[in-house]
């Protein structure tokens, strides 16, 4: 009986990706993390395995960045007045420009405090926490297709005290299509190389058991940074017992995509600005053991005049 079995280990994502500008989010969070790798495979009796793997470079249609905003006062009125201000100011002008649209979100609302010092005779010092006003946070969404805009939004905003860019998210329109052709193509690639299988070994795979496994991933540029250190130290031999002071080394961070070596074929090869990388594998299982033929590969099914099915055992029925 010819057997083929299908398990699709599909990972499902939305167009929603995380990166352009990697943004202060990096900064506060040292744990990178290291590139994601497809990992499927089949057991180790399996006598052949055929495979493809693609990579796809998308980049993004519209991004959104994201700002944050902080702002203390005396009274709830005076700091929402402050903070008012200083948003109104900057998305009038941002809303000047074309294509852009802007969204505030309220994050926190908050009385802080301060110390009072309380000092008595004979003991010590006490502190006791008093009211000493309102902290408001704010984080401002501005949503934009021409990623050269960014520098402009940063100005403006820093007219207005407004410096903390947390993150650039973007999005794409093309996720859907790409993943097709990412499959289409490797369907064609696959075929070919059972083709040329058969053709070295001089045997057909038609009737032989077969297994599939196929399985996308996503790389999100913010996954991708990782940090660098310019490093230089001094080479001279000092004293032992000398006092060094050392200048503290400038870290910095830098994107680094998944390299093309790795795939039978990759969409989109040229990089230039951090994208959103596609991976997609497909795997065939192939396993050529011949059996010897058997009735029983066969299934009959009776069909009984009130119209139930029988399923009939035909070595059951020759032995009696």
């Amino acid at each position: 009986m010819k057997k083929l079995f299908f398990t699709f280990l599909t990972l499902l994502f939305s167009s929603f990706i995380i990166g352009q500008a990697s943004g202060n989010v990096n900064y506060n969070n040292q744990q990178h993390y290291s590139n994601k790798s497809i990992n499927i495979d089949f057991p180790q009796n399996t006598d052949i395995v055929v495979s493809v793997k693609a990579l796809a470079n998308v980049k993004a249609d519209v991004y959104t960045a994201i700002f944050s905003i902080t702002q203390t006062g005396k009274t709830a009125k005076e700091v929402n007045e402050l903070i008012d201000q200083r948003i109104t100011q900057s998305l009038n002008e941002i809303k000047l420009k074309k294509e852009v649209e802007t969204f505030v979100d309220m994050i926190s609302f908050v009385p802080v405090y301060e110390y009072e010092t309380e000092k008595k005779v004979f003991n010590r010092k006490t502190y006791n926490e008093v009211p000493a006003g309102f902290e408001v946070k704010k984080n401002i969404h501005i949503k934009y297709s021409d990623p050269n805009q960014l520098n402009e939004f940063i100005s403006i905003l820093s007219n207005n005290e407004i410096f903390d860019l947390i993150r650039v998210d973007y999005f794409s329109n093309t996720i859907e299509s790409i993943k097709k052709e990412m499959m289409n193509k490797a369907k064609l690639l696959i075929q070919e190389k059972i083709k040329n299988y058969e053709t070295l070994l001089g045997e057909t795979f038609t009737n032989a058991e077969k297994r599939i496994v196929d399985d996308y991933i996503v790389n999100f540029p913010i996954e991708m940074y990782k940090s660098y250190e310019a490093y230089n130290s001094s080479s001279l031999n000092l004293k032992k017992a000398a006092n060094i002071n050392q200048v503290n080394k400038s870290v910095t961070l830098y994107y680094e995509p998944i390299l093309n070596k790795e795939f039978d074929f990759v969409i989109n090869p040229t990089v230039l600005e951090p994208v959103i990388q596609i991976q997609y594998e497909v795997k065939i299982a192939i396993n050529r053991e011949k059996k010897p033929f058997s009735k029983t590969d066969k299934e009959f099914i009776l069909v009984t005049p009130n119209g139930n099915l029988k399923t009939l055992n035909l070595n059951t029925a020759r032995q009696n």
